[in-house]
């Protein structure tokens, strides 16, 4: 893998893509900005060799139109501030204004560009555009993990316009290595957490990663899939009846891959899907008609405790409960601390995907992992076996 660290930026100018479709409120404010904080030690690099940056990036779904709310000037000031010092931003992404902005930057200087989005032929992998953009820089560098499942212009075809002075970045560095760490070098025994509503949403990953896993942890609503296939009794919980011979194949599978499977034992039930109902605790294979399973029970958090304290490597993917009702968040809380404890001990702990990732930030488990990933689609489709566009254009 080609990186920054294999290149002396001096003097070069590096068109630098990265992800920065951050949370903003009804003001425009950014709410969160771990995503501009991940590329600082990228864009420090190349400023410490004496080069300039040029940073492009999309906010929103504009779809080709340019609207106010979408621009980049509301986040500039941001920018700036995590980056440590003042940023330019250029109200265009091609064309002559943008190509003078870009002439113009000197040596340490950060140059922000207008959303990449506001034209159509971003998304389209316009390849005209892809050239129009590749004018502004001598080195490509993509460090956007979040967008490097899309064939888009500025994320992969741009890359044919710098066949020897195309670069991975940090961010991208380190989320492909704690991928690969999971998938192939990872130590052993290695462990999955899968969980989140449905199984549907999670066949690729589960088969693709079978080979590479010891324990295989399945919770949340997707288990009571697993369950009722397996003969349980699962009352009123969320079932996909048509996926019950798939869940017992994937059982299947993973027996011939010697994966040893960890379903629910009990679970946190209630009558209804809120926060302020009667719930009591019951054997998830004998959940009463008209009620649901919410959350996992304490047998099944001890359970999974004992196996996660005994993995030197763990992926998760999926809170195992509603945590967005308190009432139903104890069982993620509780994966949550053994996935801790065991990153305590020694052992790699990758967190990926939207709810997982927005589960630890909430709860205060960002700094207890080895790694949370910035890319949901991205780093589910790497778990799948799929090359990402954005990797493939710099490998090739």
């Amino acid at each position: 893998m080609k990186t920054i660290n294999d290149f002396n930026f001096k003097d070069k100018k590096a068109l630098v893509r990265v992800d920065f479709n951050v949370p903003q409120d009804d003001q425009l404010k950014v709410t969160d900005n771990t995503r501009i904080a991940a590329v600082k030690p990228t864009v420090e690099k190349i400023l410490k060799d004496g080069g300039s940056v040029i940073l492009m990036t999309h906010l929103g779904r504009p779809k080709g139109e340019v609207k106010d709310e979408f621009s980049l000037k509301h986040i500039v000031d941001e920018v700036s501030t995590v980056l440590g010092q003042e940023v330019k931003f250029i109200d265009e992404c091609i064309g002559e204004k943008a190509e003078k902005a870009a002439s113009e930057l000197k040596p340490g200087e950060i140059l922000l560009l207008e959303n990449v989005r506001f034209h159509s032929e971003e998304e389209k992998g316009d390849e005209g555009f892809a050239e129009q953009l590749s004018r502004l820089g001598d080195a490509y560098v993509n460090d956007a993990f979040g967008t490097a499942h899309r064939a888009h212009a500025s994320t992969a075809v741009i890359a044919k316009f710098f066949p020897s002075t195309k670069f991975f970045g940090l961010l991208m560095d380190k989320e492909l290595q704690a991928i690969d760490k999971v998938l192939k070098s990872g130590e052993r025994p290695v462990t999955a957490i899968l969980g989140g509503s449905k199984v549907s949403t999670k066949i690729t990953i589960i088969e693709n990663i079978l080979p590479a896993i010891d324990h295989l942890i399945i919770g949340g609503g997707m288990a009571f899939t697993f369950i009722k296939a397996l003969g349980g009794k699962v009352g009123n919980s969320l079932v996909e009846e048509d996926k019950l011979p798939l869940a017992l194949e994937i059982l299947g599978k993973a027996k011939e891959h010697k994966v040893k499977v960890y379903l629910p034992s009990d679970a946190i039930i209630a009558e209804s899907f809120s926060n302020e109902v009667e719930r009591k605790e019951a054997d998830i294979y004998a959940i009463p008609e008209g009620w649901m399973g919410l959350d996992a029970g304490h047998k099944s958090r001890d359970q999974f405790n004992d196996v996660l304290l005994n993995s030197r490597t763990i992926l998760w993917n999926g809170p195992i409960g509603v945590f967005e009702m308190s009432h139903f968040a104890g069982g993620t809380v509780a994966l949550g601390d053994s996935i801790a404890e065991a990153t305590r001990l020694g052992a790699f702990s990758l967190v990926g995907g939207g709810d997982s990732v927005a589960f630890v930030k909430q709860f205060g488990y960002a700094d207890q992992v080895s790694y949370v990933s910035t890319g949901g689609g991205a780093m589910l489709e790497s778990l799948e076996g799929l090359e990402l566009p954005g990797v493939a254009a710099i490998n090739n």
